[in-house]
């Protein structure tokens, strides 16, 4: 009886060794080095370094999408839902969101060097203090760019600063948007205030013709 208990016990030791055994042959050819792995790196060829690189790529997990190259990150989505989309700049802020996007920046006056670094170093810490963040990088005498990681605060960034006194011009997107005092500005206003009066004066004058009976255009087709 004994003789048997030990046969059995014997036979199932046997039958857990040739298993193992076979498991582990499988696990060490699947993880044996293939041959181009076993060289010297500095044997390695072309190919060689590109299979290694393969092999890297696949043993890596995936990135977070916010770790990710901004050129594969997806594009944001976009709630239409709960935009006003009476203002398109809306629709801008939400596409650049998480973008990166450049606003250059130009100042009036003809600034020195000197006078440049020190007044956008000052809207620049004017716009920290409002929770928006942007790089700063002077380009030439009187224009700097500024960066921003968060594309979507560049366009509240720019509706501070074309209130600044010594502010130009902003281009976002080859958009340009003009100071409240810059030159442009005040040309603006002219043009708008004289085609205001234009167009006053115009329905003045249809107005009096009207009154007297002679319709507008029938009274200047007279006068010629």
């Amino acid at each position: 009886m004994c003789t048997s208990r030990h046969l059995i016990l014997c036979f199932f030791v046997c039958a857990s060794l040739f298993l193992s055994t076979l498991i582990f042959a499988k696990k060490s050819d699947k993880n044996e080095k293939p041959s181009w792995a076993k060289k010297d790196i500095r044997d390695y060829n072309d190919a060689d370094l590109e299979r290694l690189y393969d092999q890297w790529e696949e043993d890596e997990e995936p990135l977070e999408e916010d770790e990710l190259p901004e050129h594969l990150r997806p594009s944001p989505k976009i709630d239409l839902s709960n935009l006003d989309t009476s203002n398109p700049e809306n629709l801008l802020k939400m596409s650049k969101k998480g973008r990166t996007l450049m606003m250059f920046v130009s100042v009036s006056g003809n600034p020195s060097k000197d006078e440049l670094e020190e007044i956008t170093k000052l809207w620049q810490s004017s716009l920290t203090n409002n929770h928006i963040s942007a790089e700063r990088f002077l380009v030439d005498d009187h224009r700097a760019i500024f960066m921003f990681k968060d594309g979507s605060q560049a366009w509240d960034a720019k509706d501070y600063l074309i209130n600044q006194e010594r502010l130009e011009e902003v281009t976002i997107e080859n958009k340009p948007y003009y100071g409240k005092y810059s030159q442009k500005a005040k040309e603006e206003a002219n043009n708008k205030s004289s085609d205001s009066l234009k167009t006053s004066e115009e329905a003045k004058s249809q107005k009096k013709g009207s009154s007297n009976g002679i319709p507008a255009d029938k009274r200047k087709s007279d006068e010629l």
